[in-house]
C-alpha cells in the first residue's frame, strides 16, 4: 500500500470531513497534504455562497492529515485562525496545508484554499500541540 492509500484509510474513519462533507486526500507528504472537496448545494448558504464552516472544514482536515500521517506523536490544533479572502465561483475546493515551524512541543501550519478556477479563496493557519498517542 503506497503513502497516499495509506493515509485515506487512516482518515476514512474522520467521517465528518469525509462521508457528510466529501473531503478527498489528492496528496501526502512529509509534512504536507492537498485535499479536496466537491461542492454541492448542501455546501451553500442561503445566499448561494460556500459555507464559511465547509471551508474551515477542509482546512482542518487537511492540517489534520499533514501534522499527523507517519507521526510518532498525535498533533491536536490548539488555535486555528481563518482569514476569508474572496467567495468561490467554482464547484471544487482545495487545501495545501504546509508546515511552517515545527517545535518540540508545538507547530506552526498554513493552509491555503483555493478553487478549481484559480482563485485565492482563504488562507488557515493552526497552532498545533504535540501529545502522546496513548493518551
Amino acid at each position: 500500500m503506497d503513502r497516499l492509500e495509506g493515509a485515506r484509510e487512516v482518515f476514512s474513519k474522520d467521517l465528518y470531513a469525509t462521508k457528510q462533507s466529501g473531503a478527498v486526500i489528492e496528496e501526502v507528504g512529509d509534512n504536507y497534504s492537498r485535499c479536496s472537496m466537491r461542492l454541492g448545494s448542501e455546501h451553500r448558504n442561503a445566499f448561494g455562497g460556500v459555507m464559511g464552516g465547509c471551508i474551515y472544514t477542509l482546512a482542518d482536515f487537511a492540517f489534520a492529515v499533514a501534522s499527523n500521517f507517519d507521526k510518532e506523536k498525535l498533533t491536536v490544533s490548539l488555535v486555528g485562525q481563518a482569514n476569508f479572502l474572496s467567495m468561490s465561483k467554482g464547484t471544487v475546493l482545495y487545501a495545501e496545508a504546509k508546515l511552517i515551524k515545527e517545535g518540540r512541543t508545538s507547530c506552526l501550519y498554513e493552509v491555503m484554499i483555493t478553487d478549481d478556477l484559480g482563485k485565492d479563496i482563504a488562507l488557515v493557519s493552526f497552532t498545533g500541540m504535540h501529545i502522546d498517542r496513548t493518551m
